[in-house]
C-alpha cells in the first residue's frame, strides 16, 4: 500500500522558519553516468557513476520574505515535514543555494513565486508510528 501525505498537514521550513503559502515542493536527484564500452563491441559493458546533486523548486503564493532575503552566495537548509495522520516523513535538503527566482500572475488568480535551488544532498527520514 502506498504511503500518502497531505499538503494541508505538511510544513516547509527554511533555516527552521516556517514558510507560509507553500503550494508545491518538487525535487529530483541527479547522478551523472558514463557508459563503458569495449573495443570492437557496440554494446555497453558497464557504467560509471559520477557526480551527484539535488535540484528542487519551491512554489509559494505571492512571495516568501524569508526566501527573498537569501542572496545567491548564502547557503540555507530546507526541511519539509510531510504528514498524514500518524504517518510522517522529514525531507532535509542540505547546503542549498538559490539558482533562480520567478514570479507569475494571471488574470483572476493570485501571484506565485517559484524559487529554484540546488542542494548537496537530501535526507529522507521516515518516522516510526
Amino acid at each position: 500500500m502506498p504511503t500518502l501525505f497531505a499538503a494541508n498537514e505538511s510544513v516547509v521550513l527554511i533555516n527552521g522558519q516556517p514558510i507560509e503559502g507553500v503550494q508545491a515542493i518538487e525535487y529530483r536527484n541527479v547522478q551523472q553516468r558514463e557508459n563503458v564500452y569495449a573495443v570492437g563491441i557496440a554494446e555497453r559493458i558497464g557504467q560509471i557513476a559520477g557526480h551527484f546533486w539535488v535540484e528542487g523548486r519551491l512554489k509559494v503564493n505571492s512571495t516568501a520574505p524569508a526566501v527573498n532575503a537569501i542572496t545567491g552566495d548564502t547557503a540555507f537548509q530546507i526541511t519539509a515535514q510531510l504528514r498524514h495522520g500518524n504517518t510522517s516523513m522529514t525531507l532535509s535538503f542540505d547546503d542549498c543555494y538559490l539558482t533562480e527566482k520567478t514570479f507569475e500572475m494571471g488574470v483572476g488568480s493570485v501571484g506565485s513565486s517559484v524559487y529554484t535551488f540546488s542542494a548537496t544532498r537530501i535526507r529522507e527520514e521516515i518516522a516510526s508510528t
